[in-house]
């Protein structure tokens, strides 16, 4: 199945975390973010969401 990224959520109690990673992967996330017309953090949100969810965490 293809990924597709979760609509940004509203209204949501959130906090502020960096994170350090390769500028190889930070590109990678920055492309799919373009190609999805998203932005990067929704990106990354999602992705670490949809692992959560399929491994029922």
């Amino acid at each position: 199945m293809a990924f597709v990224p979760k609509k940004t959520k509203q209204k949501t109690k959130t906090c502020y975390k960096s994170l350090y990673m390769t500028e190889e992967l930070a590109e990678k996330l920055n492309k799919l973010a373009a190609d999805n017309d998203t932005s990067f953090n929704n990106i990354v949100i999602s992705i670490i969401e949809d692992f959560f969810e399929q491994e029922k965490i």
